[in-house]
């Protein structure tokens, strides 16, 4: 019986060491696709970094393409990422109703996706973000304490991401009482195709002509949009008015510094790169979306479909608080700092 007992125990212990053999080379095979819808802008290169830290330091491969801003290509490059062996799927969709048929796709390939930055309203896709709504509130809380009164103008973000409703409907939620008592004026609200800076640049020029250049302050909903906004001032003297952004983008700290950028609010796009190779690597292993650590509900969407998601805080970075990105090696201080000579913020000095 001890003789049978034993055998039986180094069979047990053969088994499992091969079971766990196993997982670990299977950990170790693991392919994370990433589709990028506009890898040109400045920001994710930095999301890159940090994704593709975790997830090489977890032993899986990385593979990514670039939609460059096309619905269609971005849905191919879906296509070519399964094709090329992903195991779990980081999207960062151009248009989050565009990319649907992609979507279906690698579910009926089981393979799971996660949502990246923008939503992707599908009860099957990981839903990672900063909270957007909460960093509208940030904006327009920002703006508000320089400039309680007056006429504002609101350049939104890109109507085919659900980002840019939902950064509007947190800055509502500031400014509406102020605006229902009169004391802030709406002149001008325009969305910015593709978020481009251009395109805020020429949609602000309009406002402006259209207001004869009375505008007291601008709720721009992220940096990109912003360094249009501030150009467009600047063109007519209006540089220094109170203006928002989002990102934390070099120029736009650089622009916080100078006094012509009210606010940034700094979403570490380290910290979201690195949450999003950890839960992709998570569901490629078969953990269940509700077992992601950190999870929510959402279901804020446009559509309330109820998500599983993970919500990361955002930060203010004003002129008084520079020195936050920069001791947090954002950034360094002779970026941020360049070119700045008058009311120079702490951080600079």
């Amino acid at each position: 019986m001890i003789r049978l007992s034993k055998t039986l125990t180094i069979a047990a212990m053969a088994a499992f060491m091969t079971v766990a053999a196993s997982a670990t080379v299977a950990a170790q095979e693991l392919t994370i696709g990433v589709s990028w819808a506009n890898f040109q802008e400045e920001r994710w290169k930095t999301d890159e970094a940090a994704m593709k830290g975790v997830i090489e330091a977890a032993g899986a491969k990385y593979i990514s393409a670039d939609a460059q801003s096309s619905n269609e290509k971005q849905i191919a490059d879906i296509e070519s990422l399964i094709t090329r062996g992903a195991d779990a799927l980081i999207v960062l969709a151009w248009d989050s109703a565009a990319v649907l048929p992609g979507i279906e796709k690698a579910v009926a390939e089981g393979i799971p996706v996660v949502g990246y930055d923008r939503l992707i309203e599908d009860k099957r896709v990981f839903y990672l973000t900063f909270d957007n709504v909460e960093v509208g509130r940030i904006q327009a809380r920002e703006v508000f304490k320089v400039q309680p009164k007056g006429n504002y103008v609101f350049i939104k973000g890109y109507d085919a991401d659900p980002n840019a409703d939902f950064l509007h409907g947190g800055q509502l939620e500031v400014l509406k009482a102020a605006i229902d008592k009169g004391d802030i004026k709406i002149v001008g609200e325009q969305y910015t195709d593709g978020w481009k800076p251009e395109e805020a640049q020429k949609n602000m020029e309009q406002i402006l002509t259209a207001n004869d250049n009375k505008v007291d302050a601008v709720v721009a909903s992220n940096d990109g949009t912003a360094g249009g906004v501030v150009a467009a001032l600047s063109a007519v003297g209006l540089e220094g008015i109170p203006v928002s952004g989002q990102d934390g983008d070099y120029a736009a700290l650089n622009r916080v510094a100078k006094g012509l950028q009210t606010v940034s609010v700094w979403k570490d796009a380290r910290e979201l790169g690195k949450a999003a190779a950890s839960i992709a690597i998570d569901l490629a292993k078969g953990t269940a979306m509700d077992k992601i650590d950190n999870r929510v509900l959402f279901e804020d969407g446009p559509k309330k479909v109820p998500m599983n998601a993970v919500l990361l805080t955002p930060v203010p970075i004003r002129h008084d608080n520079l020195n936050v990105v920069i001791d947090a090696g954002w950034v360094s201080k002779e970026v941020a700092c360049q070119g700045v000579t008058k009311n120079v913020p702490a951080a600079c000095k």
